[in-house]
Formats: structure tokens, C-alpha cells, sequence
């Protein structure tokens, strides 16, 4: 089982634009669609359309519409019941496959809100390949929750604590900075830009391969255990403490991106829970973030969306020699 948590989950509206973005006009929409989303949520639904068990965690009133979302979609979850209204997201989306997105805050959690988080995750980890820790933090959670609760869980499961993925940005990414090793995630998934902000380079990472793979490599490093770096249409970077690896698949044509990361994690995560080496990790990885990008809206891919065939890996150590 993969177990995710979405602190600050939404309501993703997506709406395809007939044509090109243009602020300040009156457009017209093609389609628009909603689905229950947040990171998290998005890994999870992944997980479960490739068949294997999951679980999602996150906060919402039994009555909360994203909460009857997920009930409709018959995605497993466990709701921790708060008084306030969950947040949506829009998305813009024109036919060349550039997305516009307005993301509201959400609601602020109280602490024994959090500590139901901490209780329904220790719960369920124990029978969990990974604990997957996504998403944007609500306003009023310290920056540094997801280290904290990466410590708690290893702190109240000892040995039996599976491997724990974290998958944000901005400030709660940035935290990783200051964190003492206890508290650092064995996988984290940052894009180019997260990246670079992280480690401080000033380089472009979708265009230097081998300066993606050495900033990815200072975090193993720290204590990170592994760094699945995705490269938009450059593929993604796999770095370990004896490995750095690099995945493209053949050029698609671009939809939409979003969810285009989570379905990388959860393609990462699938085929890491069924015991595949690494570097066919990552291929499934790449696999599943360009099946995202081919499709419309925040369509997450199935299994038979995915061209394997199409990806291509190398040794970015041996390339470097």
C-alpha cells in the first residue's frame, strides 16, 4: 500500500481554452472539468488506476464537497473532519498545452487537527511500502511540518516505519535546508526550479544534465536518501549515494502539466513497491509524467496510457567520464 497525505487539498477546476490565454478578454472554454486533487491525492489516484492499494489522508468535513468527490471516485481515503470549507484551484489550460494556475490558501488547521494527521498516518503506515508527504501547507502550519512529522513517524514506528517520500515547494522545501538528518525524507521529487532554489544554482537544470545530477547529489549529501529530479521535456535526474541516472522518453505532444509530477512520483513509487531496481524506478517515472502531459486537463495516466518503450536511460556517471 501506498499511503499519501494532502494537508491542503483542492477542488481542481480545469478549464481548456479554446484558444491562447489573453488577460483582460472574454474567452471561451471547451471544456471544463473538476476532480478532488491536491498532490497527494493525485499520486494516490494514480496508484489506484495502476490497480495496487492505497490510502488518502487528508483533512475535510464528511460533507465536504472534495471529500463526496473522492467518495464518488471510490479513491480510499481517511478524512480528518475540520469545520471549514476545503479551497479550489483553477486551472487555464489553452490548446498549446500552457496552463495558468490560481491556487487559493485553504483553510487554517488546528493542532489537534494535526495531531489526528500524526495518530490516522502512524495508523496505517505499518502496512505501507511509503508514506508519501505532498502539497502545499496550510496557512498557519510551520514550514517545517512535513520534517517534523517525518521524525515523529520514524520516532513511534522504529524499524517498522517505511520509507517516507516528501513532495512540495517554496518555504516547506526550503526547510530541508536547516534539517538535522533525523527529520530528512528518503525521496524527494523537486523540479528544475525547486531545485536550483534549493541548492542555490544559479544553472539551468533542464539544459546541464550533469549540473542537475550535482546539485541533486549535495542533498544525498545532507542525508536525503534519493533525489527524482523531473526536467520538464529533458526527462528527469535519479541521483543516490552510488548512482545518478537520467530517463527521457521520445518528445509527446503537450496537453496540459498538470499533475505531470505527481503521476511521476506515483509511477516512481509503483514500480519502487514492486521491488524494481532503480533505474526501472525512474523509467516508470518518466513513463508516467509524459503520459500526464499528453493528456488534457489534470487527467492522471493508467497503465494503459504509459509508453515505456519510449523512454530511454543513461549513466550520467559514465557519460561524465
Amino acid at each position: 500500500m501506498i499511503l499519501t497525505l494532502t494537508l491542503n487539498p483542492a477542488l481542481d477546476q480545469t478549464v481548456q481554452l479554446a484558444d491562447s490565454l489573453a488577460p483582460g478578454e472574454v474567452q471561451r472554454a471547451v471544456q471544463s472539468s473538476v476532480q478532488a486533487a491536491g498532490k497527494g491525492v493525485n499520486v494516490a489516484r494514480a496508484v489506484a488506476q495502476a490497480g495496487e492499494p492505497t490510502l488518502a489522508v487528508l483533512p475535510g468535513a464528511d460533507d465536504d464537497p472534495l471529500v463526496l468527490a473522492l467518495a464518488a471516485d471510490a479513491l480510499a481515503y481517511r478524512n480528518i473532519p475540520i469545520d471549514a470549507r476545503l479551497r479550489t484551484n483553477i486551472t487555464l489550460a489553452d490548446p498549446a498545452g500552457v496552463t495558468t494556475k490560481i491556487n487559493e490558501p485553504g483553510p487554517t488547521l488546528e493542532p489537534q487537527t494535526l495531531d489526528q494527521v500524526l495518530a490516522t498516518l502512524i495508523e496505517h503506515a505499518e502496512q505501507a511500502s511509503w508514506v508519501v508527504l505532498a502539497g502545499s501547507l496550510p496557512p498557519g502550519v510551520s514550514e517545517d511540518y512535513y520534517l517534523t512529522l517525518t521524525q515523529a513517524l520514524r520516532e513511534a514506528l522504529g524499524e517498522s516505519c517505511p520509507p517516507i517520500a516528501m513532495d512540495t515547494s517554496d518555504a516547506p522545501l526550503l526547510a530541508l535546508r536547516e534539517a538535522n538528518p533525523a527529520s530528512l525524507p528518503d525521496l524527494i521529487k523537486p523540479n528544475a526550479q525547486e531545485l536550483a532554489e534549493l541548492t542555490g544554482t544559479t544553472q539551468d537544470l533542464e539544459a546541464d544534465l550533469q549540473a542537475a545530477a550535482a546539485a541533486a547529489a549535495t542533498l544525498v549529501d545532507r542525508g536525503v536518501g534519493l533525489v527524482l529530479a523531473t526536467l520538464g521535456s529533458a526527462g528527469a535526474v535519479l541521483v543516490s549515494s552510488i548512482q545518478a541516472l537520467h530517463a527521457v522518453h521520445e518528445p509527446v505532444t503537450a496537453r496540459s502539466t498538470v499533475g505531470a509530477g505527481d503521476s511521476a512520483l506515483a509511477g516512481f513509487l509503483l514500480a519502487s513497491s514492486a521491488g524494481d531496481p532503480l533505474s526501472d524506478c525512474l523509467i516508470r517515472a518518466v513513463a508516467y509524467g509524459s503520459a500526464a502531459v499528453a493528456l488534457p486537463g489534470s487527467t492522471i495516466p493508467t497503465p494503459n496510457d504509459l509508453t515505456v518503450n519510449a523512454v530511454s536511460l543513461r549513466d550520467l556517471h559514465k557519460a561524465k567520464a
